[in-house]
C-alpha cells in the first residue's frame, strides 16, 4: 500500500461524521423519538383478540361474488 494513499469517506459518510461532531447529543435524541414510537410493551390479549377478528382474504381482492 502506498504511503499516500487513504481510506475513501463518501460525502455522506462525512456528513454524518460532522453533524454528530456539531451535535454529540444527536444519537441520545434519535434513541429518545424511537422510544416514543416503538418501544412500548405489547398487550398480548389484545393482539390475540385482533388475531381472532381477522377475516381470512381472497385471493383475489377485486373479485365480486356474483357469477
Amino acid at each position: 500500500m502506498p504511503l499516500f494513499w487513504k481510506p475513501y469517506k463518501s460525502e455522506v459518510t462525512q456528513f454524518i461524521d460532522q453533524l454528530k461532531a456539531q451535535r454529540p447529543t444527536l444519537e441520545a435524541e434519535q434513541r429518545a423519538g424511537r422510544a416514543l414510537l416503538w418501544d412500548r410493551d405489547q398487550d398480548r390479549a389484545a393482539q390475540a383478540g385482533f388475531d381472532q377478528a381477522r377475516v381470512p382474504q381472497k385471493p383475489y381482492v377485486y373479485q365480486t361474488d356474483n357469477k
